[in-house]
């Protein structure tokens, strides 16, 4: 180990976090398995102390590293600031740099780090003279109230003030949410006040939105009370990262384009079945006000005072899972090399932002880092939470199958794939290495980040082979199907190609309705599965790299907004329920008024 890394060797505190939403005996077993290993030193900082300790630069210095100047910036604090439309408008004819998208396995209990990673290669490029900057998503408070934790990385690899990133940050998530209460609110009030647009009040379909974990608010029925309280209906609410919404705010280009895609929003039918848009409310101008501000991306900076772009947050695995394409186009013209994550596995995040985001967008990655670790190749393989302590070469080569298969995903849509092993205190050389010799049979190559655990100092050889690969041009990307395929076959597509499914199954239900929005105009449009993001398959317990399953299609949604069609598959929920011991049980204030919970 180089010397100058052994003075900053945590442990890592948050893995004692991750793991203790599971049970107590898997955090002995790695306490035990560090304490053992040569490597564990007392004087472990959590995820929290260490942004809380980080010695941060005024946000008007990170912007002038990117040319932004203080004019151009909205302070939202010392720390943090939007960045005007009008600086935004101002770069456009600028070159773009090297686009270098951050995806992963499938996520297990044991841990990814996949915006860890991000953070840490963002910075790692940096460290080697190169001109970079990340773009993450922001983070929704169900989750971190939940069991899934924050967004803005961990360790030394941390986007800062983190706190703020992980709660109420600039507000955007909120203005989202008031934004898509509006036209709701808007909805039942045009049909109270006599319903000139002979509104079906049972194909309502525009249902509402809260950032925060509530199953009992899946489905409720509204308008309860008299004839005062309005028309009686059923209906129910999703998380805020699944409004449709959010996934406009998320693919507009600007101001104009967001108004025209809220007002093209589907939001009930009549009883002839003809559409009733959010412009025939009238409520797509007061909404444009609304998130007026939210459309601006957040810039703040990493621990070692990099830049970073923070903005917009659908979830992957009911969404499209990429932050806002103004966030990353921007970066694009400001930077050498932008660093973006997609959310969840490479067969969920990656999968959309490359047929959904790329496509709408116009981009195309240079190269994907697909993120992966021992201790999840060990889940793979078949082990237990409590059995990832010891050395289990067999096991890691039996989950190996998994990270094959998204390299050969990756690799189908042109672009060329490096795997960063996300390194931890408890990985043998010889896990490490079967991880390696593996990556190598499949045509890529397999490089330990420590970043962690040091900062850039550890992620300094991913990031020179990557920048060696993104300059080289090597990509020949494109989507794995055109935008003139029949909506069915493009599912069936995804679930064959990506998944390894032998079909999608949809009953004639469905086919009807897939063949009617064809009719309208809408068949060009690309799918957004929402599936669980544990497995190949819609069986989140099914681990590895599953063949011979179906993928049963149980509903489908039109998001003629944000421009593309919702296949849910299984049993995914679009409202997340809290977990047995959700976080928040254990998130509060110190005596010093500082936040203590949050990882």
């Amino acid at each position: 180990m180089d010397s100058d890394l052994l003075p900053h060797t945590q442990a890592r505190m948050s893995d004692l976090l991750c793991f203790s939403r599971y049970d107590s005996d898997t955090c002995n077993s790695i306490l035990w398995s560090w304490g053992h290993s040569g490597r564990y030193k007392m004087g472990y900082k959590s995820d929290i102390e260490i942004a809380r300790g980080a010695s941060k630069a005024l946000i008007q210095d990170i912007g002038a590293k990117i040319g932004i100047e203080s004019k151009d910036l909205l302070p939202y604090g010392h720390d943090k600031a939007k960045v005007s439309q009008s600086f935004i408008n101002s770069v456009q004819g600028r070159e773009n740099g090297k686009l270098i998208l951050v995806t992963a396995i499938n996520p297990t209990p044991a841990g990814e780090g996949k915006t860890t990673t991000t953070v840490g290669l963002g910075d790692g490029l940096n460290r080697i003279g190169k001109n970079a900057m990340v773009c993450i998503r922001e983070a929704s408070l169900g989750p971190n109230f939940g069991m899934k934790g924050g967004a803005a990385g961990g360790g030394y690899a941390q986007i800062v003030p983190m706190e703020d990133m992980n709660l109420h940050f600039t507000g955007d998530f909120h203005a989202i949410t008031s934004a898509h209460s509006l036209l709701s609110a808007m909805i039942d009030n045009h049909i109270y006040w006599g319903n000139d647009l002979e509104i079906d009040t049972r194909r309502v379909v525009w249902r509402r939105v809260v950032d925060m974990n509530d199953r009992a608010l899946r489905q409720i029925t509204a308008s309860l009370g008299g004839v005062s309280n309005g028309f009686p209906r059923e209906t129910g609410f999703d998380i805020t990262v699944a409004s449709e919404v959010m996934a406009i705010l998320c693919l507009a280009n600007n101001l104009t384009d967001l108004q025209k895609r809220l007002g093209d929003m589907i939001v009930a039918y009549r009883r002839d079945r003809s559409p009733v848009f959010a412009r025939d409310i009238k409520a797509d101008g007061a909404m444009t006000v609304l998130l007026k501000d939210a459309m601006q991306p957040n810039l703040v900076q990493t621990l070692e005072n990099n830049p970073a772009f923070v903005h917009g947050g659908p979830f992957a695995n009911i969404a499209h899972g990429c932050n806002s394409v103004i966030a990353t186009t921007t970066a694009l013209k400001l930077c050498d090399y932008v660093v973006t994550e997609a959310g969840f596995g490479a067969d969920l995040g990656a999968e959309k932002f490359l047929n959904i985001k790329c496509r709408k967008a116009g981009l195309a990655p240079s190269a994907v880092v697909l993120v992966a670790t021992v201790r999840a190749m060990k889940m793979n393989g078949g082990l237990s939470k409590a059995e990832l302590g010891a050395e289990n070469v067999t096991a890691v080569e039996a989950g190996c199958p998994n990270l094959g298969r998204h390299i050969e995903n990756l690799k189908s849509f042109g672009v060329p794939v490096v795997v960063a092993i996300n390194h931890f205190v408890t990985d043998t050389e010889a896990e490490v290495q079967a991880v390696k010799d593996y990556v190598a049979s499949q045509g890529s190559e397999a490089i330990v980040s420590q970043h962690w655990e040091f900062g850039s100092k550890g992620s300094e050889a991913l990031a020179t082979r990557v920048a060696e690969i993104a300059d080289a041009d090597m990509a020949n990307f494109a989507p794995i199907y055109p935008d003139e395929m029949p909506l069915a076959d493009k599912i069936q597509t995804i679930c064959k190609r990506i998944y390894r499914a032998d079909e999608a199954l949809m009953d004639q239900k469905i086919r009807n309705q897939l063949r009617e929005w064809e009719e309208q105009g809408y068949g060009h449009l690309p799918v957004c599965m929402a599936k669980t993001q544990y497995s190949f398959s819609t069986d989140p317990n099914l681990r590895g790299a599953p063949v011979g399953h179906s993928v049963p299609v149980r509903e489908v949604r039109l998001s003629a907004g944000a421009g593309f069609v919702v296949a849910v598959c299984g049993e995914i929920m679009t409202m997340p329920g809290l977990p047995r011991k959700p976080a928040a049980e254990t998130i509060m204030l110190n005596d010093a008024g500082e936040i203590e919970g949050l990882f």
